[in-house]
């Protein structure tokens, strides 16, 4: 197959991989978010999943992304596979930590049967999210991966994460991980200390969903694309990723084979990624602090505690962080798409949904940030401005990006 703008490639830590600097992820162009039989998945549908890996292949992004967890995903890619060259593809999926290695083990053969494989290049626990998961990932799931990688089924073994930066690093240094999968872009620097943990250990990075989790840069608000111009926000945020050197991949969540097109335009300024990305950025962080105060963009989560040790649960950071880019930057519907999650997402998105606090309480918690009267204040705003109807995560509604 031809590769006719073919994207860069970067090692994928000591996996040794030429990584492209995108990947194909598999959770949005699957029929249905729950298994299926092969006779109720429509021929129609799996053309539409082939044709986005036709297209992902000619652009040369080899990498495809999936998991047990994403429907009819497998077995979709398990049929478009059959016509592709093994050696043509770098093939990942991701299995989540079950009560028992039994379980463990059969997710896993479901995943390699969906598929139609003898190996996959990666196989990566799916939410090592809390201090559980990954105590239960390093007692049996680890052990389990290792006999399979002996046995020549997988290569490399990683993980995936919703969670805590803490969480994210005791992961990276127990050492037994070859990459994760992680979130974090322009809007969301949290586990940026969580990143050069896993450079220290010479990881794999791939960014988890940087077009709607990094913003919902797929509908931008005006402001955002004046800001960013002559890139759009999703060019800006693909650079802006790549531009630091520590992350390796970021995932293309497409639905359809012209989803590629942007981001494959945005490779013209790959050289020039930094300078391009820098300008844009200081912009945007200027316009922050011109809607707060001076420093806001660095500050603000200054001194938070966590939702564990905040009144009523509340998950005041991320609150925060929705609150300024709506204010700043017009991402109210981004904001609305995350703050109605609270309540509903569990570890995968922890903190209560917001309601009403003792002020007196909330202002000892904060007593640590530099803008504890302002914080409180905008815990008010934020619920008036992003309440909405309330958002279940995408694996229990529609297809939504994970």
């Amino acid at each position: 197959m031809k590769i006719s703008q073919p994207v860069p490639t970067r090692r994928f830590g000591r996996t040794e991989l030429q990584m492209p600097v995108f990947t194909t992820g598999g959770m949005r162009y699957q029929q249905e978010w729950k298994d299926l039989s092969e006779e109720e998945i429509l021929e129609k549908s799996t053309q539409n999943v082939r044709e986005c890996v036709q297209t992902s292949l000619r652009h040369g992004i080899n990498h495809i992304e999936t998991a047990r967890g994403y429907g009819t995903s497998e077995a979709q890619l398990g049929v478009v596979f059959k016509d592709i060259p093994r050696e043509k593809l770098i093939v990942q999926t991701k299995i989540g930590v079950r009560e028992s290695r039994e379980e463990f083990r059969e997710s896993f053969e479901t995943s390699m049967s969906k598929l139609k494989l003898d190996q996959v290049d990666l196989l990566a626990i799916h939410g090592i999210n809390t201090p559980d998961e990954l105590a239960r990932s390093l007692d049996y799931a680890v052990p389990q991966m290792l006999e399979w990688r002996k046995q020549g089924r997988i290569r490399f073994l990683g993980f995936s994460t919703h969670g805590p930066s803490d969480v994210i690093m005791q992961a990276a240094f127990s050492g037994c991980f070859d990459y994760m999968n992680v979130h974090w872009y322009f809007v969301n620097q949290d586990n940026w200390t969580a990143i050069q943990a896993a450079a220290h250990q010479d990881m794999g990075v791939f960014i988890i969903s940087p077009n709607d989790k990094g913003g919902r840069l797929w509908d931008p608000p005006q402001k955002l694309r004046d800001f960013c111009d002559p890139l759009t926000p999703m060019q800006f945020n693909d650079l802006y990723c790549l531009s630091h050197d520590d992350v390796h991949t970021l995932s293309l969540g497409a639905s359809k084979a012209t989803d590629y097109a942007e981001h494959v335009a945005a490779m013209q300024w790959y050289d020039d990624r930094k300078a391009i990305s820098d300008r844009i950025a200081r912009r945007i962080r200027e316009e922050v602090d011109a809607h707060f105060v001076p420093g806001w963009h660095r500050t603000y989560a200054a001194g938070i505690p966590t939702p564990e040790r905040t009144p009523g649960g509340l998950h005041i950071r991320e609150l925060m962080r929705l609150y300024t880019w709506a204010k700043a930057m017009d991402m109210v519907e981004f904001g609305k798409s995350r703050y109605n999650l609270f309540g509903n997402g569990g570890a995968w998105f922890p903190g209560a949904a917001p309601g009403e606090f003792d002020e007196a309480e909330m202002s000892a918690a904060l007593v640590h940030s530099p803008h504890r009267d302002r914080i409180i204040g905008y815990l008010h705003a934020v619920h008036d401005l992003l309440k909405g109807e309330e958002v279940k995560r995408q694996s229990e509604s529609e297809k939504e990006e994970a």
